[in-house]
């Protein structure tokens, strides 16, 4: 009996070239499991919580999933960058921030966390190392806290979690 091999397709090692169609290149992930707290008024990078990427091709977009797991007794809001340039962020409406979560948080029990959880294709448009990061910050007023990957409290007791946070870039061709 002879065999035989069918496919529909088959897809180079170096990914799929312009008109390819979706299929995903590489995948580069970035998982913190250490914890980060903030005062800063203004946006300031969550440590640890970026990841870098090399597009194969130009045409190239990237998916950017996020997890992150925070608390807070304040105003916390996030917002993600590719670079230094804001990529995933509402539009500019007076006083308002620019982000893509953000609200008050203040009334919950300081022993939560919550997740945040999104995705955002983006067109880099290029072939060079690119960074993405998450970005937050307390913008309403001082005295507050956001924290990564514990509770506000982070009491040590047996119902208190530690979590972990991540950030997933994927190359999809177009």
């Amino acid at each position: 009996m002879a065999s035989e091999l069918r496919v529909d397709k088959i897809v180079p090692t170096g990914g799929v070239p312009t008109g390819g169609g979706g299929s995903i290149i590489q995948t580069v992930q970035t998982v913190k499991t250490d914890t980060f707290a903030t005062s800063s008024q203004p946006f300031t990078d969550i440590t640890g919580l970026s990841a870098t990427i090399t597009p194969k091709f130009s045409t190239s977009k990237i998916l950017v999933s996020y997890t992150l797991s925070i608390s807070s007794n304040g105003f916390p809001m996030f917002k993600l960058l590719r670079g230094s340039t804001d990529i995933f962020v509402g539009d500019a409406a007076s006083n308002r921030v620019r982000c893509f979560f953000g609200g008050y948080t203040g009334g919950l029990h300081p022993g939560l966390t919550l997740p945040v959880t999104g995705n955002f294709l983006d067109s880099p448009s290029t072939t060079s190392a690119t960074t993405y990061k998450i970005q937050t910050g307390v913008v309403h007023t001082t005295g507050y806290t956001i924290c990564v990957n514990r509770s506000l409290s982070d009491t040590d007791f047996n119902y208190h979690a530690r979590t972990a946070s991540s950030i997933v870039l994927m190359e999809v061709s177009a």
